[in-house]
């Protein structure tokens, strides 16, 4: 299989409507049904089991979004989007996986030869071998300041540094980490590595303790001199920051987006249901002007979120210039969208919504994750400033990073 012969993101392939329906029909009915007993186990002990794992791999939940050409479903993009908006509606945990698991490959696939394509990528589609995204760092931000470095002997890297916030990181088969060539600075310098979670040197603390998102494991990391084999780097020396952020956070920045979509739906859920069965004086909450106006603005916040997200989709699949931009408009309105919709539905519960028995108690907790995920808000509105201002100079536009997660504004 040749490089030329894959689609190296996706972005052509499709399935057709009937087949699609089926799967979006498919995936709902485990969301509501299975889904919601992994949400109660998860919660009750706090962690994934291997089974839910096991599951959402033998379901071929895992591999949706590759191409059949990598061994995954085929899907389009915005096909994608369509079943992540079903997806966040369960446990955040079972989100995330589905989430990263899909989206990892993008990031590597483009820059894999075959050996390398056969070793990480076709496994990681298939599930069977968990790779997590290794970028951000304690002391700095989340681009063109990361100070983790290696030194090259010969055919081996040596990696010395830390990182933090790694999803997945204590349960991973590999780090797809990105460092530094020792003695540079800025973008130029930097590699992507493929770090076998077992190699020596490597310190791996779990860090799970959130808000919320529980379950899904979280790691700090600390490398002394961890060897790397040359051939598990991805691209050329220099690449790594351009493989970081090229062809992964565009897209992924869409999908946290169509995931606060799902929740907010998932919330808004649970107001109208309480709504309709709780009585106060005589009435039902839903009879009062207040609590249906509070419904009526959650409706129409979700579908003004869910038509920007699946227009940034729509031109990221396109490969329209502006893609980059839309993708931070979509998750910049999409997060705002969710902390709103959220407030009001616990809000509509009353107290009871507060005790974690309401099951409005953990969606709530676990909406404020997604303002972190690819970038904060202040990094949103970096983007898309940037795109107005490099388009309103045309020509005269100077050649600034697109994104300022490479540069120091990462550390918003």
């Amino acid at each position: 299989m040749s490089t030329a012969a894959i689609a190296a993101d996706g972005r052509g392939s499709s399935i057709p409507d009937p087949e699609y329906r089926d799967l979006l029909a498919s995936v709902t009915e485990w969301v509501e049904g299975p889904g919601e007993e992994w949400a109660d186990r998860i919660e009750t002990g706090g962690t994934v089991p291997d089974a839910l794992w096991k599951e959402l791999r033998e379901a071929g939940f895992l591999s949706l979004a590759a191409p059949a050409e990598l061994g995954g479903r085929g899907l389009s993009f915005v096909q994608w989007m369509g079943l992540m908006e079903v997806f966040s509606r369960s446990h955040a945990s079972v989100r995330m996986i589905v989430h990263v698991v899909n989206g990892t490959w993008r990031a590597m696939n483009p820059h894999a030869d075959e050996v390398q394509r056969r070793k990480f990528v076709l496994p990681s589609v298939a599930g069977d071998l968990v790779v997590a995204f290794t970028l951000t760092e304690p002391g700095n931000g989340t681009g063109a300041d990361i100070t983790s470095s290696v030194r090259r002997v010969g055919d081996t890297y040596y990696l010395t540094g830390r990182k933090h916030l790694i999803t997945f990181g204590v349960r991973c088969d590999y780090w797809l980490l990105f460092a530094r060539l020792e003695g540079t600075s800025g973008s130029a310098g930097t590699v992507a590595l493929l770090v076998d979670r077992h190699a020596p040197g490597v310190e791996v603390e779990d860090t799970s303790q959130t808000m919320g998102v529980r379950g899904t494991d979280h790691a700090s990391l600390a490398f002394r001199d961890t060897p790397v084999p040359v051939a598990d780097r991805l691209g050329a020396e220099g690449d790594g920051l351009s493989i970081a952020l090229g062809g992964f956070l565009t897209p992924s920045r869409i999908s946290v987006a169509m995931s606060c979509v799902g929740l907010a739906q998932r919330a808004q859920q649970l107001a109208v249901d309480h709504a309709l069965e709780r009585t106060t004086f005589g009435k039902p909450l839903a009879a009062r002007q207040a609590i249906a106006f509070a419904l009526a603005e959650n409706a129409a916040d979700i579908e003004a979120a869910r038509a920007l997200t699946l227009h940034a989709a729509s031109a990221w699949q396109d490969g329209v210039p502006d893609a980059g931009s839309l993708s931070s408009m979509a998750k910049l309105t999409a997060v705002d969208m969710l902390t709103r919709v959220t407030d009001k539905a616990l809000q509509v519960h009353g107290g009871i919504g507060y005790w974690k028995t309401a099951p409005i108690e953990r969606v709530y907790r676990d909406a404020r994750a997604q303002r972190f995920e690819e970038g904060t808000n202040e990094i949103q509105k970096t983007v898309i400033a940037r795109g107005i201002l490099r388009q309103a100079q045309g020509p005269r536009a100077d050649a600034a990073p697109a994104d300022p997660s490479a540069a120091s504004a990462a550390r918003l």
